[in-house]
């Protein structure tokens, strides 16, 4: 089963030889998410990642309670995700 954690990104970057990539936090947990669906996206905003891909943009307000909803439940078991 896939979970779709909302993540804030944190840096962007552009590779000469083509695509557009981010650093997303999830958390205590940082990963690298390409662009190519969502170039539009800027640093700070949130995203949700899935194979790699940036697929959806999500407002602060949205991502801020399905954070807590998730805590609230227990979907993190011992691990804290970014508030």
């Amino acid at each position: 089963m896939c979970l779709g954690i909302p993540g804030r990104i944190t840096e962007i970057w552009d590779v000469p030889a083509g695509g557009r990539f981010a650093t997303v936090a999830f958390g205590d947990q940082v990963k690298t998410a390409c662009l190519a669906y969502l170039p539009d996206l800027a640093v700070g905003d949130y995203t949700i990642v899935h194979a790699g891909f940036a697929l959806t943009r999500i407002d602060e307000e949205s991502a801020q309670l399905t954070l807590a909803t998730m805590r609230e439940y227990g979907v993190f078991g011992d691990q804290e995700a970014a508030s």
